[in-house]
């Protein structure tokens, strides 16, 4: 059975200088992969890329099928890629009533509606009146959250979804991937925080210099302080 993502020999970067050297990844359906790796390695410029948001200048990017690599942000997001990007990128002057409308202003099917994700995050129902800027890090991250899903997307890209939240947080950040991933959707989660990356993950890959260094299950890796330290520099 072909993955449901397919990355090979990407190669990517700004104003011409390659960040990313020739990324191979694939992705099953229902499956959440986290993408490991110091600051500065291409994590966030691998989400760019394969949202649209960089032009690679090499490799292939399939969708079920589909090869994206290099196709418009509204073309990717059309496929069915949605982001939640880090740093959260909420509007400050919008409520979260208008975030939430505005992100099912074009509907697509699937089962993600806003009164499914209203009781998947019922923090956000009693926060409807509330705009962008009064919302806490962790209020602003399930409305990010949110936006994402309200477009029924077939791929998730988190990147850095648990920056700056207090554990309590983070853990419900978890619940919720963990739901996603149960719908069968395909979630690639970018993550300094390794408990949130093992308790939602199958499978972990690392990048180091632009490239994959290492594959593995996230048990095997979690039971592997040695491969952590020489590969992230943690125990």
């Amino acid at each position: 059975m072909k993955p449901f993502l397919s990355v090979r020999g990407l190669r990517s970067g700004y104003a011409g200088g390659t960040v990313l050297d020739g990324i191979d990844l694939d992705l099953d359906a229902g499956e959440t992969l986290a993408v490991l790796g110091r600051n500065g390695v291409g994590k966030t410029t691998l989400v760019s890329t394969v949202m649209g948001l960089l032009r690679p200048y090499e490799g292939s990017v399939t969708l079920d099928g589909r090869e994206v690599a290099g196709a418009r942000v509204d073309v990717i997001a059309r496929a069915g890629v949605r982001v939640v990007p880090q740093g959260r990128r909420v509007f400050a002057p919008l409520t979260v009533a208008e975030h939430l409308t505005i992100a099912s202003r074009r509907p697509a099917r699937g089962p993600w509606t806003r009164s499914r994700i209203l009781d998947l995050l019922p923090r956000l129902g009693e926060r409807l009146g509330h705009r962008g800027d009064q919302l806490s890090g962790g209020e602003q991250q399930m409305l990010a959250i949110a936006r994402a899903l309200l477009g029924n997307p077939r791929l998730l890209l988190l990147d850095e979804p648990s920056d700056g939240l207090a554990p309590a947080i983070v853990a419900h950040v978890g619940e919720v991937i963990r739901e996603v991933s149960a719908q069968g959707m395909p979630v690639i989660l970018v993550e300094q925080n390794l408990g949130l990356a093992f308790s939602v993950a199958r499978n972990v890959a690392v990048i180091q210099k632009g490239r994959i260094a290492h594959q593995a299950a996230s048990a095997e890796f979690a039971s592997r302080p040695e491969d952590r330290r020489r590969l992230l520099g943690v125990g």
